[in-house]
């Protein structure tokens, strides 16, 4: 059942323009992130709300040149502009909607909202267990989210590029958000919690 939810996950959110990856392991899920970074000639990488085990593994990779990581915590005084200059952010996804190609994104803090939202290429990330098959089985899971929450939470729901069609009634990408969006979805046995 899991196997099918990613296949069909896969299959509209590649249709919506998305990029789909798998990662087996945190090394591996690592290696994909920072591949992407340099196929976008990233000098600065921000991150947020990432599993411990996938920021530890970063942490022993060796960077491509001139790569910076930035990430929590964020002082509020740098926000924006510290995330501002990062071309490629990564943020830890809660649920995905197989029918929607959807990333769910609740971001218990600006910061990650902006690094979902500001750079031009956004990497979400994914277990492969938390994928739910259709928009109704999220409701439930919103709400346990925000029940747990008590402070500001928000959700997120992305669905590939940023479009929007009201520049002379053409569909454009990227102008209100990422122009190039990424799905890696980990293996579902790798323990989220690990460090």
């Amino acid at each position: 059942m899991q196997n099918d939810l990613r296949l069909t996950f896969e299959r509209v959110f590649t249709t919506l323009r998305g990029h789909v990856h798998h990662a087996a392991s945190w090394d591996d899920a690592a290696r994909i992130l920072l591949t992407i970074c340099a196929e976008r000639s990233a000098t600065c990488f921000a991150i947020a709300q990432l599993p411990p085990a996938l920021v530890s593994a970063l942490d022993r990779c060796t960077l491509p040149t001139g790569l910076k990581i930035i990430r929590p915590p964020y002082a509020s005084a740098e926000l924006p502009g510290a995330i501002d200059r990062a071309q490629v952010g990564s943020t830890g996804i809660d649920f995905a909607i197989a029918e929607t190609g959807t990333l769910v994104e609740v971001s218990r803090n600006d910061a990650t909202r902006l690094v979902s939202g500001l750079p031009r290429t956004h990497i979400g990330v994914v277990s492969g267990r938390e994928i739910v098959p259709a928009l109704k089985d999220a409701s439930p899971r919103l709400r346990q989210i925000f029940l747990e929450n008590d402070g500001d939470c928000v959700a997120s729901f992305l669905s590939g590029p940023s479009r929007t069609g009201d520049i002379e009634l053409r569909l454009t990408l990227g102008v209100h958000g990422p122009e190039d969006v990424h799905a890696l979805i980990l293996d579902p046995a790798l323990d989220p919690e690990a460090t």
